[in-house]
């Protein structure tokens, strides 16, 4: 298997640049924005949430919920890895219906070949 990519040809760049330029395009970059962005300010206000209560509400964070070591605390810090695998199966489902589809059609009309059951590049 080689690993050498075949040289560009001349029309190759002015596909690509039509293709950033389109509408379709366009709304596939807003689809992903769409998601990314909030998503990231809501997990980075409640880990911020999660840091400032550790350092200004140690009262609170220590108050005990079950047995004599569950506290507040620890749930939070669990409830962050909870957190982080909901917001990536989220995505996942978000972009099996808003981004792949599209980035498929793109992929498509340009020629460049899709893999139903791995990784495309």
């Amino acid at each position: 298997m080689s690993t050498d990519t075949p040289a560009p040809t001349a029309s190759q760049p002015d596909k690509y640049l039509a293709v950033q330029q389109s509408d379709e395009f366009a709304g596939l970059r807003r689809a992903l924005r769409g998601f990314v962005f909030p998503m990231t300010v809501a997990f980075f206000l409640w880990y911020a949430l999660y840091v400032i209560l550790s350092a200004y509400a140690r009262d609170f964070m220590g108050t005990k919920l079950f047995g004599s070591n569950i506290n507040v605390a620890l749930i939070f810090g669990l409830l962050q890895f909870v957190s982080t695998f909901l917001i990536a199966w989220l995505y996942s489902r978000y972009a099996d219906r808003k981004i792949d589809p599209v980035a498929d059609r793109i992929r498509a009309e340009i020629g460049e070949v899709t893999h139903d059951n791995g990784p495309r590049g």
